[in-house]
């Protein structure tokens, strides 16, 4: 995918060496647009290997509204273990206070819970919700079917009120849905971008999520763009990305995804939608940065 090795390719020509909380420091610049048209396939990177099965059981756990780790625990997704709910184990780099977070399963009030829940007040990873707070992505899906030509089909993970509550203030912040000559285009916002590690992942689940509206709603689709803020790189990425933009970007051409037995996207679970054939360039391990 070209669009995203430009990215890429920008961050290490012009990013500015700059810190932050995590301790590594990054190569950042201020900002970058993402586009890719869904007609051209769907944008799983193949330059290098993504594990489409990780994006797409996070998205289910976002749909849901769940906020325990054990849940993707069970379903042998590992990519929120280090995180906790920080007013159960607030936030620190040391041994005791990481192994403290490793074990508490109590996210907080994350993505899923404010696109299901916006603004309910929240209790505990077990409590029931239903009917609390604003269920925005079922407005979305609502105002789809009914009107559209709307311009206001928006959602937010971003809450002022509930920052501290989560166990990571989101990064992709919201999205917006808008149709334009029958085809549904998924528009999404991010504050920080680990362009190595992270964009490939959120580039996957939100042109997933463009699928599955565009299946509930009937629609073709259509375009997905990323308005990307602080763009940056790990120090320690450097190398991997490197050796990323050396890779062939033609030896391979983008898969395609196929959902099976589907109702809902509020029904939907993650083993009903398969990649085909995705043939990509070998893994190339990045480190976390919590």
């Amino acid at each position: 995918m070209k669009a995203y090795l430009g990215i890429v390719q920008k961050v290490l020509d012009q990013g500015s060496l700059k810190s932050n909380r995590t301790g590594i420091d990054t190569y950042a610049i201020a900002g970058a647009i993402f586009e890719h048209d869904m007609s051209n396939g769907f944008p799983l990177l193949t330059t290098k290997k993504v594990p489409f099965r990780l994006v797409a059981s996070e998205l289910e756990f976002f749909i849901k509204g769940i906020t325990d780790k054990q849940w993707l625990i069970d379903n042998n997704n590992h990519i929120w273990d280090e995180w906790a709910n920080p007013k159960k184990v607030p936030y620190a780099h040391d041994e005791e206070t990481k192994k403290k977070m490793m074990s508490e399963r109590d996210l907080g009030a994350i993505y899923g819970f404010q696109w299901r829940h916006f603004n309910a007040k929240y209790d505990n990873y077990d409590s029931d919700y239903t009917g609390k707070g604003i269920d925005q992505l079922k407005n979305v899906v609502d105002t789809l079917k009914k009107n559209p030509n709307d311009r206001r089909m928006i959602v937010s993970a971003w809450n002022p009120c509930m920052l501290d509550e989560m166990a990571l203030p989101p990064c992709h912040y919201g999205f917006q849905v808008t149709v334009i000559d029958g085809k549904l285009n998924l528009l999404w916002n991010q504050r920080s971008v680990d362009t190595m590690l992270g964009l490939p992942f959120n580039i996957a689940s939100y042109a997933l999520l463009l699928h599955l509206l565009a299946k509930e709603s009937g629609l073709k689709e259509g375009k997905l763009v990323g308005f990307l803020a602080d763009v940056h790189i790990y120090e320690n990425h450097k190398t991997g990305a490197i050796e990323q933009l050396g890779r062939d970007v033609n030896k391979y051409k983008l898969p395609t995804i196929q959902t099976n037995k589907f109702t809902s996207i509020f029904d939907w679970q993650y083993q009903d939608t398969e990649v085909i054939n995705y043939e990509s360039h070998p893994r190339i391990k990045f480190d976390i940065a919590v």
